[in-house]
């Protein structure tokens, strides 16, 4: 693991990532709801892009758009920032819930994790099974390769509630039908997301907010990267197994160094060391507010936190907006 980074270079970097994921929210809310997924996604690449190389260091993309073959930019491996600086891992998600921004739904984010250099999981973009709880529980509370049934019991016993005070949130996919029959046979309530299971895993971190106690479910595994990230700053628990059943995956993981592609990683196998992470909404959601155009003025909802110092900010800022009022 490389050298913690300086104080002041750390300061530096953690306001530094906020205007990377506020430019790229902005550029992605001007497509907010046109109904255009690809035009949303390329403007938020385009935009996180240009920030990135601004940035104090000398990062490569650990997670982002799919390989170079696949992504002409932010692809896995891409060298990115200013080079000068430390050595960094970099997961993006420009757009986090391309759907919902082109239809204008909630809990669309831009969202970024920086970590010493070897501390992201190099996840290749495939599925990942995911369980994630909030803190303040035993370790090994619940665990991946218990039953659904048997990770909401002991959840609600550890909270001294029944089980039927326990939500839990899960994507809307027909893939997790039997899941969804199971939880609510059981008792428990969901709360179904279309998209967005970053934001899904972070709200099960304040539940007395969110209302949401547990994650549960496929989604993505570059995804899968990012929360983990977020939850070694906020704390809880997560783990995730990679979904690999073809032949093209498996040889892509072991491109990637996975030899064990059934392993079971912990939230500190997937980012680990000193991390920092922002994300900035571009639709309104639980998690933070969309982007707001008003008069010459835009509106970004920013939300950062560092692991090391437990330190989470929430930055509400006003740009001016260089289109409305002509500035060069």
């Amino acid at each position: 693991m490389s050298q913690k980074f300086s104080n002041s270079l750390d300061r530096i970097l953690t306001l530094e990532i906020v205007r990377v994921t506020e430019r790229t929210a902005m550029a992605a809310a001007r497509q907010r709801g046109h109904g255009d997924e690809r035009a949303a996604d390329q403007a938020a690449v385009d935009a996180m892009r240009a920030e990135l190389n601004q940035l104090p260091v000398h990062g490569t993309i650990m997670i982002g758009e799919g390989e170079r073959d696949e992504a002409p930019m932010l692809y896995i491996g891409e060298e990115v920032g200013s080079g000068k600086g430390p050595r960094v891992d970099i997961a993006v998600d420009p757009l986090e819930g391309t759907t919902m921004c082109a239809k204008n739904q909630t809990n669309s984010l831009a969202c970024i994790a920086i970590a010493e250099q070897g501390g992201l999981l190099n996840a290749p973009d495939v599925y990942m099974d995911k369980i994630a709880i909030g803190p303040g529980f035993p370790p090994g509370l619940v665990d991946l390769d218990a039953t659904p049934t048997d990770n909401i019991r002991a959840l609600a016993k550890a909270k001294g509630v029944p089980v039927s005070a326990i939500t839990c949130c899960i994507l809307d996919r027909p893939r997790h039908a039997r899941l969804i029959d199971e939880v609510r046979g059981l008792g428990a309530s969901i709360r179904l997301i279309g998209d967005g299971d970053i934001a899904g895993i972070i709200q099960t971190t304040d539940p007395e907010e969110t209302s949401i106690d547990i994650y549960l479910g496929v989604g993505g595994a570059p995804e899968g990267v990012l929360a983990a990230a977020a939850l070694r700053c906020l704390g809880g628990q997560m783990q995730g197994r990679l979904m690999i059943n073809r032949p093209e995956h498996i040889e892509r993981a072991r491109r990637m160094g996975i030899e064990d592609i059934a392993k079971k990683y912990s939230m500190e196998d997937m980012a680990q060391g000193d991390v920092l992470f922002a994300a900035t909404g571009v639709t309104k959601g639980n998690l933070l507010d969309g982007v707001r155009f008003k008069g010459g003025k835009i509106i970004t909802d920013t939300v950062v936190m560092r692991s090391w110092t437990g330190t989470v900010r929430r930055i509400k800022a006003e740009h001016i907006d260089r289109d409305k009022i002509g500035v060069v």
